[in-house]
Order: structure tokens, then C-alpha cells, then sequence
């Protein structure tokens, strides 16, 4: 599988999230509510608006989508 390809914005945030160590990157709803609280409003709705990219991105990887 390849990458998922996300905005910066969404991409920095979930960055933050994974760094910060303060949740099991599994569990979704965790992680869009430590990405608002940090700041980071577009990851927390990309993360809540696309739980199938989300997952598959948790085991393969982010990329910052072109161009953004």
C-alpha cells in the first residue's frame, strides 16, 4: 500500500498528536479531540470527516498531499 495523501495542515496535525505520546494513534475520537485542544482544527475534522483514510494511514503512512 502507498501513503495516504493529506493537506499539511492535516498532516502537521496528526504529527503533533503522534509526538505529543498521549494516545494510542488507534483511537480515533482520541486523537481529533488532542488535535483541537493543540490547535491543529483542520486534522481534528479531517481525522473525524475520514475514518477510512485515517486507518489506513495509521498503517501505512502519511504524505503531504502536492501542492499544499
Amino acid at each position: 500500500m502507498v501513503e495516504v495523501k493529506v493537506p499539511q495542515k492535516v498532516l502537521d496535525g496528526i504529527i503533533a498528536v503522534r509526538d505529543s505520546g498521549l494516545t494510542n494513534m488507534l483511537d480515533r475520537p482520541m486523537v481529533a479531540k488532542l488535535a483541537r485542544r493543540m490547535g491543529f482544527e483542520e486534522a481534528a475534522e479531517w481525522v473525524r470527516a475520514e475514518p477510512k483514510a485515517y486507518a489506513e494511514g495509521v498503517f501505512h503512512g502519511f504524505a503531504p498531499q502536492e501542492g499544499h
